[in-house]
């Protein structure tokens, strides 16, 4: 599983409704450092970096944990849940649920030195629930960025940096990733025994729920990485924007010279020297001069106009491509949200009543909508003839 986290939740700073608080004392916290500490701790001295190249006060960063925060692009951290089993096979409290714990604790042992690029900041194994299971919460980073800061968060690049580029729809970078978690985790279970039955290939099992929300999961993960790209380009094309814009410079540098350099002065006649002489000699070289310097000011000023409406369309067009999907991934993330909650509830359903007692309500209320829908399919057909 993955999810946005709670660390207040891992921690136990407060006890859900599932949890056996009795059971508290048999969890497993391997680190709980304050997030906005690693932020100050991974990110510090590239601000001031970044911070102090910047020749515009709207382009410094007071707080880069605030920016991440508050950014459509990436996420102030990600989290991974893994799980062997379930309450039927490996449940707390049994001796399978603590050999599920022994394996879980070698996996997390591994994990750094799996994941450079990935600096977690909370770890914990709950035994105090139905099944024991993992979160790793972490932040993604990469170093020697070209644009923005030089160390920055960033998943799709903190993957790439360890080897997973993306693919085809469902092989992006996470899914790749948490792939290949999974087998480092199978591999620990092999050497206790334990054979890695892979339910979640076989899709035809899922239920519809789980279905659409895996789907959905895909669809949010391609549009993310989709996202992020386009903010990559918008980016450039601001930076590119902001260089090509020079004619105010172009035009200072040529007062400067017109204002101090001799090469642009006429200079004083020498004694003896006809009107005729001196325009030959001294005025005629000085226009000259002056209609070459103007002529290239003219055409170096020409192009970078040019140049300048070119990104300006470009600019104008990736923020409103920006925007769009901004817009669809918030729906997205908000019929994620809803699917989610009818999930637990159908979970809920089937802890409460039981797995028969629910399967005969679908069973009735499928046959009930087959029997409406032939109904109104006959309805249509007899009031066309």
């Amino acid at each position: 599983m993955v999810g946005k986290g709670s660390a207040n939740h891992n921690n136990r700073s407060f006890i859900a409704a599932n949890v056996k608080a009795e059971r508290t004392r048999y969890n497993i916290s391997y680190i709980d450092e304050p997030l906005k500490m690693v932020y100050h701790e991974l990110f510090d001295e590239a601000l001031a970096r970044y911070n102090a190249k910047q020749k515009r006060k709207d382009r410094i960063i007071p707080d880069y944990y605030e920016k991440i925060r508050g950014s459509h692009q990436e996420k102030l951290f990600h989290e991974i849940i893994m799980q062997i089993g379930d309450m039927d096979n490996m449940a707390s409290g049994t001796e399978n649920g603590e050999l599920a714990k022994e394996v879980l604790d070698e996996y997390f042992k591994g994990f750094a030195a799996r994941n450079p690029n990935l600096r977690v900041f909370s770890a914990h194994i709950h035994m105090d629930e139905a099944t024991p299971h993992i979160h790793i919460d972490f932040v993604p980073f990469t170093t020697g960025s070209k644009r923005g800061l030089d160390t920055r968060v960033s998943l799709k690049q903190a993957l790439a940096a360890q080897g997973f580029t993306g693919g085809t729809r469902g092989a992006t970078e996470w899914a790749q990733w948490a792939e290949s978690e999974k087998h480092a985790l199978a591999a620990v279970m092999e050497r206790y025994g334990i054979e890695w039955e892979q339910k979640g290939t076989h899709e035809e099992h899922l239920s519809v729920l789980d279905f659409k929300k895996q789907e959905r999961a895909k669809e949010l993960a391609v549009l993310e990485a989709e996202l992020a790209e386009k903010h990559g380009e918008l980016s450039e094309v601001q930076r590119r924007l902001e260089s090509a814009d020079t004619a105010e410079t172009e035009l200072s540098g040529i007062r400067y010279r017109l204002d101090h350099d001799d090469e642009y002065e006429a200079p004083e006649p020498p004694k003896f020297t006809s009107a005729k002489s001196y325009r030959e000699k001294f005025v005629l070289p000085l226009v000259h001069r002056l209609k070459n310097l103007v002529r290239a000011v003219l055409v170096s000023l020409v192009k970078a106009w040019d140049k300048i409406a070119l990104l300006r369309g470009e600019n104008e067009e990736l923020e409103n491509e920006n925007s769009r999907l901004e817009k669809r991934l918030a729906s997205l993330e908000e019929k994620n949200d809803d699917l989610q909650k009818q999930t637990c509830d159908y979970a809920l359903l089937r802890r409460v009543f039981g797995d028969e007692y629910v399967d005969n309500l679908l069973a009735e209320a499928r046959e009930k909508q087959h029997n409406y829908e032939q109904n109104r399919k006959e309805n249509h057909y007899e009031h066309q003839h």
